[in-house]
């Protein structure tokens, strides 16, 4: 397992995220899936978050991402949304036509990696013994 480090902590923390257009519209194809992908590597990149696997269907995206857990997931999130809907929006002016706002307010996210929960648990458990 590798770790990543800042100046006071070391960590491997990895999600799963998932979020959709809104009302799960398949508007994110070609030109804008493209330009979507070089927004959402820029936003990691500004914030030291690696992408490790992002894959965009036309009705919604997929992002498997390490990030600072100082930083957070939800900040990382947010501000991804955020850049590429203003964006997106703006260099693509047929989806102000089709859609209120590009994105809904939710999303999915989920831990992804290190050990399986019921040996973290076992370990925990056993503290004492050692």
């Amino acid at each position: 397992m590798e770790y990543t480090s800042n100046h006071n902590i070391v960590y491997s923390c990895k999600y799963h995220v998932v979020w959709c257009p809104k009302y799960r519209r398949r508007v994110l194809t070609s030109e804008v899936e493209e330009r979507l992908q070089a927004i959402l590597r820029e936003v990691a990149e500004e914030r030291q978050a690696d992408i490790i696997e992002l894959e965009v269907m036309p009705d919604h995206v997929h992002l498997l991402v390490e990030v600072d857990p100082q930083f957070g997931i939800h900040r990382l999130v947010r501000l991804m949304k955020g850049r590429s809907s203003h964006h997106l929006r703006e260099e693509f002016p047929w989806l102000k036509k089709r859609l209120p706002t590009l994105w809904t307010n939710s999303y999915f996210v989920s831990t992804v990696g290190g050990a399986p929960l019921a040996v973290i648990k076992q370990y925990i458990e056993n503290q004492k013994n050692v």
